[in-house]
């Protein structure tokens, strides 16, 4: 019998609902303190690094038929892969609180009948979509984007066209260049997950570049509404704004299922990483689990600003795809027989300290795109230096 494989449109409709996300609209009002035009420019600068990086992860992933996980050990050996799985369970357990914290305070702001009850419903919801499982999602998925898509339209029109336009005038509180790099780091956090979808494609490269290309319009869709927001209504939160536009049963829908549609992903993937931790381990259940510990933190602490986290995911994950890119497409190396590939893993460990010292230096395009390239070109150094030969059988 032949594996059940998604297709180019169910791989769209994946990443949309990945990209529709109560969290990037909160991160998008971030940026109307650099203007409409500045906030634009750096929203789209960002989003083109973040998905070309995407993309080339997924392709990875993909083409070899590997998780996301499986394929760090290709460039990390075997323990080495587990260490960044542990990691991307830990960060991904981060992502699933959050969203759920986002997701009830904002329905909360809108019905005040206490977010611990929201995170409960918004967990319960992720549980069933974990349960129907990836490849049987495909008529529940088309539904619940459809209805999303319906009702963002009316949230850009309620922001855009209905609202009483309010002079804002840019500010020092965010960079350009930071700006950029916030930008950038949404579609950052997918890099340790991408595989775990396009490996399970009918045509994984195509499939790739739906995924890239989808969500990266619609996050950049979404900055631009939690940017919009800020500038055109005064307010940065979105419950409101739905509430002041007679919009709350509508409202209460687009935050519950797209939390619910992002938030999945971050759980089952989690699940799907931990299967490189410990080989018995069935990724459906720990990705339940994974959602009862999310919940559970959503409910006893606050998760406001996330910026701190996001530059965190940079750190430790900019670096580690860019030395699998050189690996994969470059230099053809395939490490997963050995227990650990300590030139990648001091490589890597460089490239994490370049990231958090390019931090401090304001560069207009951000201080991933510098630090992936800056790895890159150190891991083709190294390689063509120590001569090591393709990969290894």
């Amino acid at each position: 019998m032949m594996e059940k494989r998604t297709s180019l449109l169910e791989n769209g409709l994946i990443w949309f609902g990945a990209g529709v996300s109560i969290a990037e609209i909160l991160t998008g009002t971030y940026f109307s303190s650099l203007g409409f035009q500045k906030g634009l420019a750096a929203i789209l600068i960002g989003h083109v690094i973040g998905c070309v990086m995407l993309f080339l992860a997924g392709v990875i992933g993909g083409k070899s038929r590997l998780s996301a996980m499986e394929t760090v050990k290709s460039s990390f050996g075997n323990k080495g892969g587990q260490f960044f799985a542990i990691l991307n369970v830990l960060q991904l357990v981060g992502w699933t609180a959050i969203m759920i914290y986002d997701g009830a305070l904002a329905v909360d702001g809108m019905v005040s009948t206490g977010r611990w009850l929201w995170c409960l419903i918004i967990g319960a919801l992720i549980v069933v979509w974990i349960l129907i499982g990836i490849t049987n999602l495909g008529k529940i998925n088309t539904a619940a984007m459809v209805l999303l898509f319906i009702l963002t339209l009316v949230l850009c029109k309620v922001i855009f066209f209905d609202g009483n336009v309010i002079q804002s005038t840019a500010d020092d509180s965010l960079s350009f260049g930071a700006a950029v790099e916030l930008a950038v780091a949404m579609p950052l956090s997918w890099l340790p997950l991408i595989s775990d979808y396009t490996r399970e494609a009918e045509k994984p490269v195509k499939a790739t570049a739906v995924s890239a290309i989808v969500y990266g319009i619609v996050s950049c869709w979404m900055y631009v509404i939690g940017m919009g927001a800020a500038l055109f209504t005064g307010e940065s939160d979105i419950a409101q704004i739905l509430l002041k536009a007679g919009l709350s049963i509508a409202g209460l829908l687009i935050i519950v299922f797209s939390t619910v549609t992002t938030t999945f992903l971050d759980a089952y993937s989690a699940g799907i990483s931990s299967e490189s931790i410990f080989s018995k381990i069935k990724g459906k259940y720990a990705a339940i689990v994974v959602t009862i510990i999310g919940t559970v933190g959503a409910i006893l602490f606050p998760m406001d600003d996330i910026t701190d986290f996001l530059y965190l995911i940079g750190s430790v994950f900019a670096p580690m795809i860019a030395i699998q890119i050189a690996d994969f497409f470059l230099l053809h190396r395939d490490r997963r027989k050995n227990a650990f590939d300590w030139r990648n893993l001091i490589i890597w460990v460089i490239g994490f300290v370049l990231y958090r010292l390019l931090m401090r230096v304001d560069l207009p395009v951000g201080n991933t795109l510098p630090d992936m390239v800056i790895t890159i070109v150190i891991c083709v150094i190294v390689g063509k230096v120590v001569g090591e030969k393709s990969t290894e059988k």
